[in-house]
Formats: structure tokens, C-alpha cells, sequence
């Protein structure tokens, strides 16, 4: 079984349709899990129902939290005590995938269990591949920074950066950050997404993924 981590430098930095473009990109036997999916009543759609909707691969929630906060707060105010990470990782492991997709919330050290596990630690128990998705804009070179040497810290290398959610008018920090995250991150830069494409019916979306990992390259290469 592959298992590929994604994180965020934070919050709102487009995880989950990054997590439905790797998916439809990854094809064959892929499964998408949230092991856990806050601010989000029972009924409603979260995280990875988007990612069903978008890619159309199979997804699993395993907690669902009503509070919009970091995990463990949200579990403390609702009495639930969350599985340990350990035991995340069990049950990721025994679910038989080809492919398993583990999309976190918020970022790279957010605590996922009751006992100050993180998404990191789950990830070196999982011995998984870490994409990080990223924003555009001022201030991404530093939070990029941060979890990549977070991650390296723990003996992981990332195995790319996702620009979450490209403007349609990108500025002069957009197009310097660009060229400038791999420089800075020593990590490439694997797909540049552009903001908004969560409206894109299923179909659509698929069909444009390629082009999103495609131009990235082309943009962030040297000329010859």
C-alpha cells in the first residue's frame, strides 16, 4: 500500500481540492480518508464527501466534530476522547487500498488524537509520501519554510509543494513565489490549482487536472 499524506502551511489553503486533484490524478484503486473532519453537524457534507464529489473515488470519515476548531479542542468541548494516532495508522493500514490519500486539518503539527498526536506523527507511522499544499501570496515562503524543515526534522523529505488556489490576477508576490518556493524550500513545486475550481462539475475538474501539474512545471523550469 502507498500512502500519501497532504497538509497545508494552514488553513484554508485549497487541502481538500488538492486532495481531489491528487486522487483523480493517482486513478485505479485510491481511497481518501479524513481521519478527522471538524465543524461539520451531522448530515452535512465535509471535507471528504467534496473530495468524492470531485474526484469520484472512495472516501472514509472517521470522526466528525461539530466545533470549527483543531481537533482535539473540538473533542474536548464535545466529551469525545479521539482515537490515539497509533490507532489511526492501524486502521489506515488494514483498509487495503493501492493508494491511500490522507488528507489533515489545518496544518502539519494540528493535534489529531486526545494524547498531542499530529498529523506528523501519523505520517512517519505511516511511513508516507507528504505533499504540502500551499497559498500563493505574501507570507507563503515563511509558512512553506517552517513545515518543510518541520517535516525534515522527523526524517521527511516532501515529495512536492501544491499551490492551492492560483488568483485569476496573480500579483507580483504570486508570480515571485512561484519561481521562489522551490529556491527557498528546496521542495518542487508538483501542480499550480486555480482558485475557485470546486464549482467545476466532476467531469470538468477531471479533465483539467493534468493541465494544472503540466503548466506548473513549465512555469517553474529553467529556460534552456
Amino acid at each position: 500500500m502507498r500512502v500519501t499524506v497532504v497538509t497545508g502551511t494552514g488553513t484554508g489553503v485549497g487541502k481538500t481540492v488538492a486532495t481531489a486533484a491528487l486522487a483523480a490524478r493517482a486513478g485505479g484503486d485510491v481511497l481518501v480518508v479524513k481521519p478527522v473532519q471538524t465543524g461539520v453537524l451531522p448530515g452535512e457534507p465535509g471535507d471528504a464527501d467534496e473530495v468524492r464529489r470531485l474526484a469520484g473515488c472512495e472516501v472514509m470519515e472517521f470522526v466528525r466534530l461539530p466545533d470549527p476548531l483543531a481537533p482535539d479542542t473540538a473533542a474536548r468541548r464535545a466529551g469525545v476522547v479521539l482515537p490515539t494516532v497509533a490507532e489511526h495508522a492501524e486502521h489506515i493500514g488494514s483498509l487495503g487500498a493501492d493508494h491511500v490519500i490522507v488528507e489533515g486539518a489545518g496544518g502539519l503539527l494540528v493535534r489529531l488524537d486526545s494524547a498531542d498526536g499530529t498529523l506528523l506523527d501519523l505520517a512517519v507511522l505511516l511511513h508516507a509520501d507528504v505533499v504540502v499544499v500551499v497559498d500563493a501570496g505574501l507570507g507563503t515562503l515563511n509558512h512553506t519554510e517552517l513545515t518543510v524543515a518541520a517535516l525534515r526534522a522527523r526524517g521527511i523529505e516532501p515529495a512536492g509543494l501544491v499551490i492551492g488556489a492560483w488568483p485569476d490576477s496573480p500579483g507580483l508576490a504570486e508570480e515571485c513565489n512561484l519561481l521562489d518556493l522551490p529556491r527557498v524550500s528546496g521542495v518542487r513545486v508538483l501542480a499550480t490549482i486555480p482558485a475557485g475550481v470546486s464549482a467545476l462539475d466532476p467531469d470538468a475538474f477531471a479533465g483539467a487536472v493534468p493541465g494544472w501539474f503540466s503548466s506548473t512545471q513549465a512555469a517553474t523550469e529553467p529556460a534552456s
